[in-house]
């Protein structure tokens, strides 16, 4: 024995293998406290590896590494109710990545059944999304094509990421925007696909309160300081549901459940609307105990028809998820109910089974397998199938991959019928040529119209709930271009996109043959290496492009082209051509060149900053970003583009979100820093009652801003309703919270809020 190993701990030392001991003790508790088959001794033996191979190695919050695989393990444990294998492969989740130990060494230690999981999670190690753009989708794609081998893979990534979210303070701004854009854009709705409602509201909540900081702690005060109302509210109305339920016999717990944070932010942003105006932040959920696990469904309904007798129900907002369950096994039936007070509050019903499942997504279904409940694991599988049909589908620029998985992962659902009365789930938005596409491939291509419920409408028809549709064909019909501009689901956008490059491949083949005829009409050899330079002389992005136009008939060959491969001839630079088009000559100066080489080390600069402060000079360096028009006072972050530039934000932008999960190395922490000298445009959108002498009051509030000049207002009334936008230009989303609030105390206003043009 070394004299290392015989010397007592330091302190800090100490300290640490108690933490390490506690957590582990808490893991194995939480284990022994499942329905799992008792494998203590290989959880252990996998706790002993993973602390031996990580030894020594910090996190950078400090503490111990191991810490990571046993928080990870506990999630999977606690929060998935996985058994001794995901539990044993989520301590060794990082060894393979991280130390010397191979596959093999694992496989012969632990079986190939926790080998082959460590192997998935070692595959799409380091978030999904690598450094550079190319890999992204690649590796985003191992993760999928390993999710379908075994599910377990992408539960125990999600566990992962959910603790390197709720650890994620000890990171860089910029890396937070980073992890956090991922989780929203790919995490999130994965969690959500696969039932696991609990973990996806965390990984929402963490991710706002990174993005959005000032946001998420004003929603928490708000809900804070509404509290004692909502108690209040619970406490008039609960007693006679309890006594109802008691009269029925019922083994029952009632509950309430608050929307969360970030739920209600989007709501806000999505309805223009302020917190006050959300009405639907207190739920009541009853979960019940069946006395026959084969009737849950008739026992869930004999307590609504209870329900139905204590409270008036909302006309139309129940939602029957009992007879047709969500695409991610959710079951449970909901409506609104109006309590004595005067206020409307949802009430969810479900089984004790179904709350399972509703918390912890299909890793639940195992737990009742062989307890007779009625359950279709098919769906998982129809799921895990689109995805490999668009796996399938070869992509040339692969971070369309990105988006059309996001699409497939589609949380809201409606339900449409065939003309023979089968039932299929489509994402909400989606369009008629979306359904012909989700019935074949053939029937979507040749598409060139429908029947809704018996009456023709157009291909971009939006499908609601309950429609019946019937697709028309012709052989006639071929897939058009703009049919990318209004289809919504993946399989949709990926056939569309696979016909048009077929398409294109065929005008390449053809234009090569009449390159190759030019060719020999004019004795010119080396045909690839002439298609490349005349490709360049045309500024075309390459040969492909240039095969294609010559196809397409958009590019011909004459005395010119062969004047220029004979060197008599040179285009003109763009920067000459652009000064010809404007009439002015325009050569390149050594002033314009000292500018780029500025701009260069501006970027540099940005680079060796943890934030960077968006000042009036800084603003002058770089683009507002006209996708989002971000003005002072918006949660902004910074974007380096391929041409060097720096793009300004809204983090909560489309675009921006693209961009952290494509490119999120070129992400740059920011903040505004100017000191209200500048203006910047901004659109208000208002909504309310038209009265007379309306228009007066509300010319009357702008009328009294001084801080703000008004651009532009339209505003249109229908049927005693008035809406429209104001265009102003302010110095910060303060004068904008400032002319709102004014509007939204006017007698007739019913909403005044900030909108994107």
């Amino acid at each position: 024995m070394t004299e290392h190993n015989t010397q007592p701990l330091i302190p800090e030392e100490a300290r640490d293998e108690a933490m390490v001991s506690a957590a582990f003790q808490h893991l194995l508790d939480t284990y022994l406290a499942s329905n799992h088959r008792r494998k203590v001794e290989i959880i252990t033996k996998a706790f002993n590896f993973a602390r031996q191979a990580h030894k020594g190695v910090r996190r950078l919050s400090g503490e111990p590494y191991i810490l990571h695989p046993i928080a990870v393990a506990q999630i999977v444990a606690e929060e998935i109710g996985l058994g001794s294998t995901s539990i044993c492969a989520a301590l060794l989740h990082d060894v393979e990545e991280d130390t010397d130990y191979t596959n093999e060494d694992l496989a012969n230690l632990f079986g190939p059944k926790v080998a082959n999981i460590v192997e998935g999670l070692t595959k799409i190690s380091g978030g999904i999304f690598g450094d550079r753009a190319s890999l992204q989708a690649e590796t985003f794609k191992k993760l999928l094509l390993t999710m379908s081998d075994d599910i377990r893979v992408i539960l125990i990534k999600i566990a992962d990421r959910l603790h390197n979210m709720r650890t994620l303070q000890s990171m860089r701004p910029s890396k937070q925007y980073k992890i956090a854009g991922e989780t929203l854009y790919i995490f999130a709705p994965i969690a959500d696909r696969l039932g696991l409602n609990k973990i996806k509201t965390e990984l929402e909540n963490l991710s706002f309160r990174y993005e959005h900081p000032e946001e998420y702690a004003r929603i928490e005060r708000l809900l804070a300081d509404t509290q004692p109302e909502r108690e209040k509210a619970i406490d008039g109305f609960t007693p006679a549901i309890r006594r109802m339920l008691d009269r029925q016999g019922v083994r029952y717990t009632l509950s309430s459940r608050i929307k969360s944070p970030y739920s209600i932010w989007m709501k806000m942003q999505n309805k223009h609307v302020p917190f006050e105006e959300i009405f639907d932040i207190l739920a009541i959920r009853i979960v019940f105990v069946p006395k026959d696990r084969e009737n849950e469904e008739g026992e869930a309904f004999s307590i609504y028809a209870g329900l139905t007798k204590l409270y008036k129900p909302h006309p139309t907002r129940f939602r029957d998820w009992l007879s047709t369950p969500k695409a991610n096994g959710y079951q449970a039936l909901h409506n609104t109910f109006m309590s004595d007070q005067g206020k409307w509050i949802e009430v969810q019903i479900r089984s004790d089974r179904m709350d399972d499942i509703a918390e912890q997504g299909f890793a639940a279904h195992w737990k009742y397998k062989d307890a007779g409940a009625a359950y279709d694991e098919n769906e998982l599988d129809k799921w895990l199938d689109s995805i490999r049909e668009i796996l399938d589908d070869p992509q040339p620029d692969t971070l369309d991959l990105l988006d059309s998985i996001k699409l497939n992962l589609f949380s809201s659902e409606i339900l449409v019928f065939t003309p023979k009365g089968d039932i299929k789930t489509m994402p909400a938005g989606a369009t008629v040529l979306d359904f012909a596409f989700s019935i074949h491939s053939f029937v979507g291509a040749h598409c060139f119209g429908a029947k809704v419920n018996h009456k023709l409408v157009p291909l971009s028809y939006e499908l609601k709930s309950g429609d019946q549709v019937e697709i028309m064909t012709s052989d006639a019909q071929h897939v058009q271009a703009e049919w990318l501009t209004f289809v919504t689901t993946a399989k949709a956008r990926g056939k569309i996109q696979a016909a048009l490059r077929r398409e294109a491949r065929e005008q390449q083949q053809k234009g090569e043959a009449l390159f190759a005829d030019f060719l020999r009409r004019h004795e010119i050899e080396r045909a690839d290496l002439i298609a490349d330079k005349l490709a360049a002389y045309h500024r075309l992005a390459g040969r492909d492009e240039f095969y294609q136009l010559l196809g397409e008939g958009l590019l011909q060959l004459g005395e010119e082209d062969l004047d220029h491969l004979r060197g008599k001839s040179r285009k003109k630079s763009w920067r000459r051509l652009l000064g010809g088009i404007l009439g002015k000559k325009h050569e390149t100066t050594a002033t314009e060149d000292h500018a780029e080489r500025s701009a260069e080390e501006f970027v540099k600069n940005i680079n060796r900053k943890k934030t960077l402060r968006i000042d009036e000079d800084v603003l002058g360096k770089c683009i507002c970003a006209p996708c989002c028009h971000p003005i002072p006072g918006d949660d902004i972050m910074g974007f380096i583009t391929q041409k060097g530039t720096l793009e300004i934000h809204k983090r909560s932008c489309e675009t921006g979100i693209r961009l952290k999960t494509r490119y999120g190395n070129n992400i740059i922490a920011a903040e505004w820093a100017t000191r209200r000298r500048q203006h910047f445009d901004a659109t208000i959108y208002i909504k309310g009652v038209d009265s007379h002498g309306v228009l007066y009051s509300i010319a009357d509030v702008l009328q009294s801003q001084r801080e703000f000049t008004v651009k532009r207002i339209t505003l249109e009334t229908q049927d005693g309703i008035f809406e429209g936008t104001f265009d102003i230009s302010v110095y910060d989303t303060a004068d904008i919270d400032a002319v709102c609030n004014s509007l939204r105390k006017l007698p007739h206003i019913n909403s005044a809020a900030r909108t994107e043009k």
